[in-house]
């Protein structure tokens, strides 16, 4: 007796995983799809972050007013000529002119800053990061305004 119920229960039970499966399915295809979002959003933060602190380094070893297309197109190419911008939507128009500045009164430093505009608190035109999906299950996701990003450097006087 008590091995056809055993029996009754497994047969009733089966099926059970899958529909489960499918129910849980769509949330942890969610969290997967943020967890993936966010992770390329820093990823494409820190490139710029790099880029910018490598625009800096090369004004900081020319003087003051020269290389600013040189800087510009490490900020936005990568290299030291155009090509394929480094993160999608990025746009030469978005790297802003470095402002050589005096610091100092004994002794006097030189410095060079260099800005890449970010719609977080800049006007358009600015970077902003766009996911790959505006909307999935209902939700949506909207752009991430990065803030400007910045980097200043010591310059020859």
């Amino acid at each position: 007796m008590r091995i056809t119920t055993l029996h009754a229960q497994r047969r009733q039970q089966r099926g059970v995983a899958i529909i489960e499966f499918a129910l849980i399915l769509p949330i942890l295809l969610l969290l997967s799809f943020i967890t993936f979002e966010f992770g390329r959003a820093l990823y494409q933060y820190n490139v710029l972050v790099k880029s910018v602190r490598d625009s800096v380094r090369y004004l900081s070893m020319q003087n003051p007013g020269q290389g600013v297309a040189v800087s510009k197109n490490l900020m936005i190419y990568g290299s030291l000529d155009t090509g394929t911008p480094q993160v999608v939507g990025l746009a030469f128009n978005q790297a802003m002119n470095p402002v050589w500045a005096l610091k100092g009164s004994d002794p006097v430093i030189n410095t060079v800053t260099v800005r890449l505009a970010g719609c977080g608190t800049s006007a358009p035109p600015c970077y902003k990061f766009t996911p790959l999906i505006s909307s999935a299950f209902g939700l949506t996701f909207a752009d991430i305004n990065f803030a400007d990003i910045t980097a200043t450097m010591r310059a020859p006087l």
